[in-house]
């Protein structure tokens, strides 16, 4: 089972999101859209070709361009796992589209929770 990460490109993600996602889920498991460069990767073919089994949303950070990858994931029927920190502003349209939210402190926090939902998976 394959885990799409989705986020904005607007924050340090290698460091805040990948790096600490890579301490409690193996990579393998893992597609990263920006591991090698900032350049934009046509994630229409993962998501469309079902390549993952869930969508896991960094929304903390706004960004058309992950409103175009959920959006894509929503028609398609992949389930949209939204992560986000505890003080970021989330967008109700999000509220329309995702099966779960999971704030946190620290992206570790959110571990046992993971870890529950990709055994339902």
């Amino acid at each position: 089972m394959k885990i799409y990460i989705s986020h904005s490109t607007g924050f340090d993600y290698k460091n805040d999101l990948y790096k600490p996602l890579k301490e409690i889920i193996p990579s393998s498991r893992l597609i990263f859209p920006h591991t090698k460069s900032h350049k934009p990767t046509f994630t229409k073919d993962i998501i469309a070709k079902k390549e993952c089994a869930f969508i896991l949303a960094e929304v903390s950070y706004p960004s058309t361009g992950q409103g175009i990858e959920l959006g894509w994931a929503s028609l398609v029927d992949i389930p949209i796992i939204c992560i986000y920190k505890e003080k970021a502003q989330i967008s109700t349209s999000l509220q329309l589209i995702a099966s779960r939210f999971m704030p946190y402190k620290k992206i570790t926090d959110i571990k046992d929770e993971l870890e529950q939902i990709m055994n339902l998976l």
